[in-house]
């Protein structure tokens, strides 16, 4: 693969976390089956789940839950914190594809709506912090994704302006939302052959199938 003619490397690559370079959709089909279980409501199922499940709690849960929007969000992280270590995967070429990154120089960062500490601490469990040079989570910054202001918080003090330079590579609508309100280039990983929906109306500049062919991008 080859990039479009008029489109050069970039100088940094942002990366989403969950399901752009991790599978967590288990784990989060079980937060969220535990979730609306203790609230007395019939659960997602699974496909529900990844159809629906974007955006960052804070965000996302006053809408689904209304005054119980809090109780919702510690039963959540009840489970949660029970089983997200443990369950982590990397998708294949994950590793190949940050180590990729870094050997040429680009400067590497998770923009995520995984709230900043949970973040962090499972970029550390599977030792990527070599290279991966900052890690925003969902409360770090004034707002989350769609909004800008997580780019804005990952590229601050690199001298590096959100333009087409800067790829903010993701899986979900909010990623190529944000990626459109800060000015830099959008690019979706897996999702189906068709662009539909939610995906046309903040649509990416580049696709990729998985890591393997993002790696074969840059």
């Amino acid at each position: 693969m080859s990039l479009p003619e008029g489109l050069k490397p970039p100088r940094a690559v942002l990366f989403d976390w969950d399901n752009t370079l991790v599978n967590t959709w288990p784990t989060i089909v079980e937060c969220y089956r535990d979730t609306f279980t203790a609230l007395g409501l019939v659960p997602w199922t699974a496909a529900e789940v990844q159809d629906r499940a974007h955006g960052s709690l804070r965000e996302v849960f006053p809408t689904l839950f209304g005054e119980r929007a809090a109780e919702a969000e510690r039963v959540f992280y009840e489970t949660f914190f029970r089983i997200h270590l443990e369950r982590l995967e990397p998708l294949a070429g994950a590793d190949t594809l940050l180590a990729h990154c870094h050997a040429k120089g680009l400067y590497v960062a998770i923009v995520s709506n995984k709230v900043g500490d949970n973040l962090r601490a499972e970029v550390a469990h599977l030792g990527w912090n070599r290279w991966i040079a900052r890690s925003v989570g969902a409360r770090d910054a004034a707002r989350d994704k769609p909004a800008p202001d997580p780019i804005y918080l990952a590229l601050d003090g690199t001298g590096i302006a959100p333009d087409d330079s800067v790829w903010m590579v993701g899986d979900t609508p909010a990623d190529l939302k944000s990626a459109h309100a800060a000015g830099c280039l959008p690019v979706l990983v897996g999702g189906a052959d068709e662009l539909s929906g939610s995906l046309l109306e903040h649509p990416p500049r580049l696709r990729a199938r998985n890591c393997h062919q993002l790696v074969a991008l840059l």
